[in-house]
């Protein structure tokens, strides 16, 4: 089954009077349940402008073509308002950016009390639920560090338990390893397997890491704004092959 499932996907921004940047062209994508995958192309290719897309962070474009359509577990939500997105992202979904993101001023289990807080939980549960995603990645005894006092890849992994801290049942990382070395990129790598495999979680790196690509069950490949390989076999089509993809 799929849990992200678009079509007629589609994203023009425009930089000026004259000049746009036509960043989808109607990207046709499906993600099983289950699969960890990574979204792969050169810069410029519209891999991260898709993730933006699959996680609810931008709407698809519906002028000059057909009707985008975005399935979430089967559920149409490429045109919901603001507040459901926002509702959505905070309780079902994970994100792990390349620049962390941590609130400089705030410890370890603050930071990632702020997603339990974004999802609805409050105080000692919050709490709670921060300190055992922080457990999960290792950091129970950094909770009450601030990230100048973590190295790159401790602070990738408060950022990972934050994305976990509200049992998300998809996981969105945008370039999860582009600041880290070859080391904290393997580890960050086996967290993420870990979680898909014992929790079953889905997850959808973008990447121009071959490495990280090469440690996913498939590989989509972008190229202009357009998917150029699904990752699928080439005789099977997309839509019709789910079975075949949650195998790979």
């Amino acid at each position: 089954m799929a849990i992200l499932e678009g079509r007629n996907l589609r994203k023009t921004y425009k930089l000026g009077r004259r000049n746009t940047v036509e960043a989808l062209k109607g990207v046709e994508i499906s993600i099983e349940k289950g699969e960890m995958v990574a979204i792969m192309g050169p810069s410029g290719s519209g891999k991260s402008t898709l993730m933006h897309i699959l996680g609810l962070l931008h709407t698809p474009d519906s002028n000059h073509g057909p009707a985008p359509e975005l399935y979430l577990a089967g559920e149409n939500v490429a045109s919901l308002s603001d507040n459901a997105r926002t509702q959505i992202r905070a309780r079902r979904m994970g994100f792990v950016f390349q620049d962390f993101n941590l609130v400089p001023t705030l410890t370890a289990v603050e930071n990632v009390m702020l997603a339990c807080e974004y999802a609805g939980m409050k105080g000692k549960q919050a709490k709670a639920a921060a300190i055992e995603a922080l457990s999960l990645v290792g950091l129970t005894d950094w909770a009450d560090h601030k990230p100048a006092e973590l190295s790159g890849g401790e602070q990738q992994r408060v950022a990972i338990a934050r994305a976990l801290a509200n049992k998300p049942e998809l996981i969105l990382a945008d370039e999860p390893t582009g600041n880290l070395d070859s080391d904290r990129s393997a580890e960050v790598l086996a967290l993420f397997r870990q979680f898909n495999r014992e929790q079953g979680q889905t997850i959808v790196l973008v990447t121009h890491d071959s490495e990280v690509g090469a440690a996913c069950d498939r590989v989509v490949k972008m190229r202009d704004g357009r998917i150029r390989d699904t990752g699928l076999p080439a005789a099977t089509p997309m839509i019709a092959a789910h079975a075949v993809a949650a195998t790979v």
